[in-house]
């Protein structure tokens, strides 16, 4: 067994979290293993959002800490599940998932205003075009703009007033304390989560079993048959990080049940699917539901997206 793990992440408040997290439950179940964070700067980090187009943010996170897992810098690697590109690069494989957070997206606003409660054209900041479109269909007379910084930074430029509210994962709220600026939490059936939200998943090397060892106690079963029929989904749509769709997955009794939607950039079209199956084949219902999708409409819809990207190239 290793005598000292080295564990890379971001920077952010968040990232530090999800890799003292990770770094807890390894000292928990190995005390006699010597853990340490090791923070590294993303492209993510580097790159203001607003000069990148959200479809074009795979990777934009987790690229530079990849590449020092597979130098053999880093042991692991921690992220956001929704961060990670499907698939992912050859020689790493998700080494644990943690259990998961609430998946649901949240309203931090001036006055803790819920959405419905904010004056007609209010501007709500979201980077996210899976978030906006699905919140321009409930309420359009409220005006969507892009809003770039972590967590903190965002919720100052509410309380600072350069937004009426921003919408952010209350997963990522609820890990840093900051509950008691929430003023709404949307239901899954309302805003489909990203594929992975709420998800912390430690990424590692293959063929590296010292490792493997270690990280086996820390993975939730439930987490990761629910995390793959997501990332299955979202493969199947070939989508990165920032493809506007969502999906919602639970299970039941050892049944799986998903519900997923796919959203044009431009206009108001969408698909969307529901499907069940049991819960040793994720992988194959996340295919499955992404097929029925695309057989709904969501084939025009990537189409369009695809058009549209080629036509700026």
């Amino acid at each position: 067994m290793k005598s000292k793990i080295l564990i890379g992440t971001r920077g952010s408040a968040l990232a530090m979290y999800q890799a003292e997290l990770a770094k807890t439950l390894i000292e928990n179940d190995f005390p006699m293993v010597e853990v340490h964070r090791v923070k590294i700067k993303t492209s993510g980090d580097m790159v203001r959002r607003g000069t990148v187009h959200p479809l074009e943010t795979k990777r934009m996170f987790t690229r530079e800490i990849e590449e020092a897992l597979l130098a053999g810098e880093v042991d692991l690697a921690v992220h956001s599940a929704k961060d990670m590109a499907v698939p992912l690069p050859e020689g790493t494989k998700i080494g644990a998932v943690l259990e998961r957070e609430d998946p649901r997206d949240c309203l931090i606003s001036k006055d803790k205003k819920k959405i419905s409660e904010l004056a007609l054209g209010s501007r709500i900041g979201t980077s996210s075009l899976r978030r906006k479109k699905q919140l321009e269909r409930m309420h359009p007379d409220l005006v969507y703009e892009d809003v770039r910084g972590n967590v903190d930074t965002r919720i100052r430029k509410v309380e600072e007033g350069h937004y009426d509210a921003v919408v952010l994962a209350y997963a990522g709220i609820k890990r840093l304390g900051l509950e008691s600026h929430i003023a709404d939490i949307f239901p899954e059936e309302s805003v489909f989560p990203a594929p992975g939200q709420g998800v912390i998943v430690v990424q590692s090397r293959v063929n590296d079993p010292a490792t493997d060892e270690i990280l086996t106690p820390l993975n939730h079963a439930d987490t990761e048959k629910r995390l793959l029929c997501e990332r299955a989904f979202l493969k199947r749509l070939e989508g990165g990080c920032q493809l506007p769709c969502g999906i919602s997955t639970r299970i039941q009794n050892g049944t799986l049940k998903a519900k997923g939607a796919l959203f044009a950039v431009e206009g108001s079209a969408r698909a969307l699917g529901e499907k069940e199956g049991p819960s040793e084949a994720p992988e194959k219902l996340g295919v499955a539901l992404a097929e029925l999708i695309l057989a709904q409409g969501g084939r025009e819809i990537l189409d369009k997206i695809r058009h549209a990207e080629n036509k700026k190239t």
